[in-house]
Formats: C-alpha cells, structure tokens, sequence
C-alpha cells in the first residue's frame, strides 16, 4: 500500500512540474522548474509513464476554436501577420514544453530519454502517437546534422565509446576486444556522429573496410584474425559493411545518409586511391517475401517482368520446396548456399534483384534498399554466399548485395529514387532477365 501511494505521490508531482514549466511566463526560473520535470520524471516507474504521456495528450493540445478562427483569418486574408497568428495557435503547447525542457542541465538527452520510453508504448497506446510526431519534429532539428560532429573512432578513444560501438553494432556483432580492435586497425575506419550536447555518446556509426576490390563475401571484413594491409595504395575501394543507430529515442530521425556522404568525402580526401565507395548489405526479409508468394503488386512495370517474375517465382517455389517444407525447416536440415543446385541458385539470384530493383521504391520495400537507395546509391551487385551465418542464411539464402555510390551522381539516383526508379547495373538487369 505505501509503495502505492509512494508511486500515486510521484506521478502528481511529475504533473505538477509540467504545469508550472509550461505557465511559467518568465525566465528567471526556467532552469531550475525543467530541472524538477527531469528529477520527477525519473522517479516515476514503467508502469506510470502511459500515465504521464497521456497527460500530455489531453491537456496539451492546440485550442481548436482558436486554430478554426486562425485558419478563417488566414483564408480570408494571407498577410504575414494572420500567418504568424495561424502558425502559434496551431502548434501544440508540448512543443513549448519540450524546448523549456531542453533548459534544463541535462534537457537533451531526457528529452531523448522520453522519446525512448515513448516508443515502447506506441503499440498498445497508438492515441499518443501525437506527443511522438511532436517529439520527433523538435528532435530532427535538435539533431540536424549541421549540428553534429563527426568523428573517426579509433583504439585511442574512450573506453566508454569503444564499449557502446559493441553494444550497439546491429548487423555484424562485434565478438569483444579482439574484434573490435581488428576492426579498428589501419585498413579498417568507424565514424561516428556525436552531439555536442552528448560529447561521449556516439549516435550512429558506421564501419569501414579499406580493401583492393569490390567484396562480396562478409567473412573476411568481419573475421578478427584476418591479416591487416598496411599498404595504402592498395586501398581502391571503401566498402561500408555496418551501420548501426546507438539511440533508440532518435528512430526516424535522419542521421546516416548524411554520415556516409560525409565518411566518403573525407576518406576521398585522404587516399587518392580511393575510387569505389561500396556497401556489402544483408537483404532481411527477403526470404520471408518468397515464402509469402514474391508478389510485387504495383512494382512491376512492364508485362514482360510480370511473366519473368512468375516464372522466377515458380521455380524458386519448386526448388526450394516451401510448400513441404519451411525455410527454417530447410537449414535446420542442413540447406547450404555451396552445394545448392545451380538451377536453385539462378532461381533466387533472379529473386533478390527483382525484389530489389522492380519493389524497393515501393510502400514495403526492403528496409536497407530504401535506405541506400534513398540515398542515392546504385543496386550494383548481387552476391551469392555473401553471408554465411545462420541468420544470413535465415533471412536471405546468404545472399548479399554491394550498393554503389558514386559521388558524381547520387542526386540523381536520389531523385530518380524518389520518383519511384530504382537505378540498377547491367549486372542487376542480366539476373532479372531469368
């Protein structure tokens, strides 16, 4: 009952902090008054924070007598001063509130924090996805990468950075120290982009191999006993093999397009070898689209892929045997990339680049295509074996794929990207013709 009441206690107070914050008219208190939302915040349990959000829903929203007015002032007459009017009547008070917040000595990285508890919630309690749109809007500016740093990661940096790089590495885990130190030795690079705000807490980062070819095998980049090249003249291409986000509470705020452009930029400048900028990425999900069907729906643009497509398809149906048998079925058994038939090996190849090149603009494309894509990258290579582990075998038949960017002309892949074409290579259409 008292670890009730404590809880009960704790939660009003919270509230009450947030109601004197956002009615404090002057400054001479801010500081202190976002300090006392922070310290009530973070007493409050897991179970409290729908609570608190919910709050935020339902007393904080714009007055909607006074947005109807606005917007009738503005129609009738779009001078500066109804649209000024119109702009502070329509935005929400929780945005006021969370820059008040940010006052506080430590505001950022609560807000951050908040948005991280927020997310969990979202699910279940999709009604405040509006404290979320309002989060994420004063976040994406907060985190403009005009206003963060980047910086190389190396052996030398803290350890408390060196140990998130393990925490947080999403697509290759990273095998402890060992691992992590070949991965910083001289052919290899991470970058990271910090905020000045959280001077120790990388953001997102990426990882680099500095390499004399275009990989295509994931192996030898992430294996810690591999031998180093300490040559610079060999290194011809920069293959991005990992990117990974660090801070849950900044999903969907856009940081890595601007992190590779940059990481590319810089790493140009320093080894004038340098003339390929390639990534080797997984392909999650694309094992789960053929067992759905390996429907495109509106992606297809001509009849002639259509028919490629349904013939692919119908193959790869017929030698993999989903209809018996799963795909997790299949590996526990001991399905292997090598010694897979070549009649199966064409039929996925066939696959992976139609489910690329003809459905990543789409709606449901393929996550990490529409992330490279969108960037203005180029569908270059589509690798066979690429991944060996049982989660690359899992989620894609180890099937890897090497995006291209070529400084010169990722603007146009990106506006063509955005215009629903996915630019592609010879390589890429040859596999697509069956």
């Amino acid at each position: 009952m008292l670890e009730k009441l404590a809880k009960a206690r704790y939660l009003s107070r919270a509230i009450r902090s947030v109601n004197r914050l956002i009615s404090e008219r002057g400054e001479s208190n801010a500081v202190s008054m976002a300090d006392e939302v922070v310290q009530n915040y973070r007493k409050l349990a897991k179970d409290q924070h729908a609570r608190f959000f919910t709050e935020l829903v339902e007393k904080l929203n714009p007055d909607p007598a006074k947005v109807m007015g606005a917007s009738r002032a503005y129609a009738a007459d779009p001078n500066a001063r109804n649209y000024i009017r119109l702009q502070r009547v329509s935005e929400s008070p929780r945005q006021e509130l969370l820059r008040r917040l940010n006052r506080a000595s430590n505001g950022t990285a609560v807000v951050v924090e908040m948005r991280r508890d927020l997310l969990q919630l979202l699910d279940k309690k999709p009604e405040l996805t509006a404290v979320d749109f309002d989060m994420r809007h004063l976040l994406s500016s907060w985190f403009n990468p005009g206003f963060l740093k980047m910086h190389q990661v190396d052996w030398k940096s803290p350890a408390e950075v060196l140990e998130k790089l393990i925490q947080h590495e999403a697509v290759h885990a990273i095998d402890g120290w060992d691992d992590l130190r070949r991965r910083l030795q001289p052919d290899r690079r991470c970058f990271a982009f910090f905020h000045p705000q959280l001077p120790n807490e990388p953001l997102i980062f990426v990882e680099v191999a500095l390499l004399p070819e275009i990989p295509r095998v994931i192996t030898p980049l992430v294996d810690k006993k591999a031998e180093t090249v300490n040559s610079t003249h060999q290194f011809k291409v920069a293959a991005f093999y990992s990117i990974s986000n660090c801070e849950p509470g900044l999903r969907g705020v856009s940081m890595g397009n601007f992190l590779i452009k940059r990481v590319a930029e810089k790493l140009q400048a320093e080894f004038s070898s340098l003339k390929t900028f390639v990534t080797l990425s997984p392909i999650p999900g694309f094992i789960d689209w053929v067992a759905a069907g390996a429907h495109l729906g509106d992606g297809v643009p001509s009849e002639r892929f259509k028919t490629t497509l349904k013939t692919v398809r119908d193959q790869a149906v017929l030698s993999l045997d989903l209809v018996t048998r799963s795909w997790p079925e299949r590996i526990n058994s001991g399905w292997h990339p090598e010694q897979a038939p070549e009649k199966e090996k064409e039929a996925l190849l066939s696959l992976a680049a139609i489910y690329l090149a003809l459905g990543s603009a789409g709606r449901d494309g393929n996550p990490v295509a529409k992330f490279h894509l969108g960037n203005g990258a180029r569908l270059h290579l589509i690798n066979w074996a690429g991944d060996l582990s049982r989660k690359g075998l899992r989620q894609s038949a180890g099937i890897m794929v090497n995006y291209l960017y070529d400084l010169s002309s990722v603007e146009v892949n990106h506006e063509n990207f955005v215009r629903g074409e996915v630019m592609y290579s010879r390589a890429v259409a040859k596999l697509m013709s069956g």
